[in-house]
């Protein structure tokens, strides 16, 4: 008797990396949508995972778009005082 062929499997794990993949650059997208649109959010960024919020500083700034760090900066020191 020859062995089952792994073709039925392999395609099985296929289609769950990708679907974990797409739902990782989903996710991704949306958290960096918050982090665009919220100043509080990029706050809470910086107070529970500020190397997230850095490398979104490090990709904007990367695309061209400065100041975004300078201006939270200057909110959050002002909003302390």
């Amino acid at each position: 008797m020859p062995p089952k062929p792994l073709e039925p499997l392999a395609k099985k794990l296929m289609k769950g990396v990708i679907a974990l993949e797409l739902l990782a650059v989903v996710g991704v997208y949306g958290l960096f949508h918050m982090m665009n649109n919220s100043r509080d959010f990029r706050s809470t960024m910086n107070r529970r995972c500020p190397s997230i919020l850095e490398v979104y500083y490090q990709s904007n700034e990367w695309a061209g778009v400065y100041g975004i760090r300078e201006g939270d900066h200057e909110a959050w020191s002002s909003k302390h005082d």
